[in-house]
């Protein structure tokens, strides 16, 4: 009994110390948010300022101090440094100069975070007994160890005796949920450590605040364009990540699980971070719900695609758009984006140079801001030799493609987006395109094999069974989770799950930075995006596009041999590319060969075996 109490009593302290930490800390973030929050911030960023994240001003670097007092003792109350953290190793990403116009949108716009979450020491031990009891019952002995209260759950360090499998812990979380009135728990291993961490929902849990994510040190001096503010760690710790290193994201999740809050939220990190010369956005949105806030903002290639057919458009012309930037990276000798850009601006910088009437040796260096950040990154491309008439390079912006709903595209377009979005998912990372998709539909016909394998990063949320689970993480567990933002996160390089739990941003704050953004620029739309193809000629006969196609006749022979063409079949059939595949298919359909698409089945032949003889016929009275 003596030792049942002073066991008790050490954990009542270590639950105490732990939370006089937090409030600490909680206290020095709330200070750092609001001298990072005053109108100074919005001032327009000077690249140097913006790429090597030291603040100009003072009050800026008050509140860099402040912050990083704060996060080390958020680290000290978490137990370790953030996993999510962009490394210092890292490859960093060179991109357009933010233009001298352009000023981000300031924190103020965001709500204040609320930190008024109490623990209750007493109740947290008293769990931790009828935890230990309660696996004893079930021959399961062991003793909570260590409890670590966050925002939303509260993690028991249980450590089994000697001779206690795992999985028999594992198959507790119903009846541990009964013991202890729970929502539902989660068990899973706590990497590092020699115990399992139950986590047991907080009866009050905190609000995540994206404010106080985006006010931080490391979001401040992360360097890539890209970087996304996903949530916190379960133990109250930020997380972020580098979607270009992703390169793709999948979210999944049953309707009310936050997946759309999720998309507002990496849009606004990304909106926080780039202007529109750095970063554009191609939107879909099937239901025509969520993404219409965003609608007119400066950094949209094109206007918001509610429309299934011109979804499908600017799907293929991310295709086309990839393949001609592979040619561009190609020409200049190097292999991504971000060496592209730094070959660009030292041309524009050796041009401009040039105009201004100085005589630059030809191996200008670079700026500050261009060098390696590490020691051990591989050394900048050499300048491109360029002659008098040769075509100025200019920095290529990243493209994110976000489709809010999956399931309604590919249901009524069929296999051309999905053919479309494995293509890019395959091989656009390198050339600046990534994709976020989501979908409140994570069964096996939208979210295919090949989809998975090509999105090794994905998000889960709230599900309603295993098997929805194991569709989009291959494990339990998403069924286990609370809703409104709580998410399983696969991180890029590692088939560990994380468990986040996302900030919430409302729709107020979300219109108040658009009406921010619209006041700095308009939208410069490329209409090519969504437009179709030129049609063909009357009655079948080929119109100019199909008359410099030299496969079109190829493609219309073999589709009334077979009775039914796709574009699967001409692509294996007369070894052509995607695109052009697509392409010789949508003119049949135009000119009246082949039905319309019917889902992923393929496309029925509407014309006799004699066609073919009276389409040459024509071209020849034509010609």
């Amino acid at each position: 009994r003596h030792r049942e109490a002073r066991r008790k009593e050490r954990l009542r302290l270590e639950v105490a110390r732990r939370q006089k930490e937090r409030r600490a800390a909680a206290a020095a973030l709330d200070a750092a948010t609001e001298v990072a929050a005053e109108p100074h911030a919005a001032a327009p960023i000077p690249l140097a300022a913006a790429e090597g994240g030291a603040a100009s001003q003072p009050e800026g670097r008050a509140a860099a101090a402040a912050a990083t007092a704060a996060r080390r003792a958020m680290r000290a109350a978490g137990g370790g440094k953030g996993r999510g953290e962009p490394s210092e190793g890292q490859p960093q990403f060179d991109f357009v100069a933010t233009p001298a116009t352009y000023t981000p949108p300031p924190l103020s716009l965001l709500n204040p975070p609320q930190h008024d979450m109490q623990v209750d020491e007493k109740e947290l031990v008293e769990t931790a007994r009828i935890i230990t009891e309660k696996c004893r019952e079930f021959d399961v002995t062991g003793q909570v160890i260590a409890i670590q209260p966050g925002p939303v759950v509260t993690v028991f360090e249980f450590k089994p005796d000697a001779g206690v499998k795992y999985s028999k812990i594992v198959t507790l979380d119903d009846d541990l949920c009964l013991a202890i009135e729970a929502e539902s728990i989660r068990i899973d291993r706590i990497a590092g450590k020699s115990t399992v961490g139950i986590e047991v929902p907080n009866k009050k849990r905190e609000t995540i605040s994206l404010r106080e994510l985006l006010a931080s040190e490391r979001f401040q001096r992360a360097s890539a364009p890209l970087t996304l503010a996903l949530g916190k760690e379960i133990n109250g710790e930020p997380y972020y990540a580098d979607l270009a290193r992703m390169p793709h994201l999948l979210v999944a999740g049953s309707t009310g699980s936050g997946k759309s809050v999720s998309l507002n939220t990496f849009l606004t990190s990304i909106l926080y971070k780039s202007s529109p010369e750095e970063v554009k956005f191609i939107m879909i949105d099937p239901k025509r719900l969520e993404l219409g806030v965003y609608e007119n903002i400066p950094h949209l290639l094109t206007p918001l695609v509610t429309d299934t057919k011109k979804a499908a458009n600017a799907l293929r012309w991310a295709v086309l758009e990839m393949e001609r930037r592979y040619k561009q990276l190609a020409e200049a000798g190097v292999r991504g984006i971000d060496q592209y850009n730094l070959i660009a601006r030292r041309e524009m910088q050796e041009r401009a140079a040039v105009a201004a009437g100085s005589r630059a040796a030809p191996g200008v260096e670079p700026p500050a801001g261009d060098q390696p950040a590490a020691s051990g990154a591989a050394p900048p491309p050499p300048a491109r030799a360029t002659g008098n008439g040769a075509e100025p390079l200019r920095p290529l912006a990243y493209v994110v493609i976000v489709i809010d709903e999956l399931a309604d595209l590919v249901m009524t377009t069929g296999a051309e987006v999905e053919e479309a979005i494995t293509r890019l998912a395959q091989m656009a990372r390198a050339v600046g395109i990534h994709l976020i998709l989501s979908t409140q539909r994570p069964s096996v016909d939208i979210i295919t094999g090949v989809i998975k394998a090509n999105f090794p990063c994905r998000i889960a949320m709230r599900v309603s069974s295993k098997v929805d689970s194991r569709t989009i993480l291959d494990c339990n567990g998403a069924e286990h989770l609370l809703g409104h933002g709580d998410m399983l996160f696969i991180p890029p390089g590692s088939a560990r799950l994380i468990r986040l739990h996302g900030p919430l941003v409302t729709e107020v704050e979300a219109t108040r930075i658009v009406s921010f953004l619209k006041k700095q620029a308009r939208p410069q739309y490329d209409e090519s995006v969504t437009r179709d193809e030129p049609q063909g000629g009357p009655g079948g006969a080929p119109g100019r596009e199909e008359e410099v196609d030299p496969a079109y006749d190829q493609a219309v022979r073999l589709a009334i041999q077979m009775g039914q063409i796709s574009v699967s079949h001409i692509q294996r059939r007369l070894k052509l590319g995607y695109a052009r595949a697509a392409r010789l298919v949508d003119m049949m359909e135009r000119n009246g060969i082949v039905g319309p698409a019917d889902g992923s089945k393929p496309r029925e032949v509407l014309v006799e075996p004699e066609f073919l003889e009276r389409m040459n016929q024509m071209r020849e009275e034509q010609t």
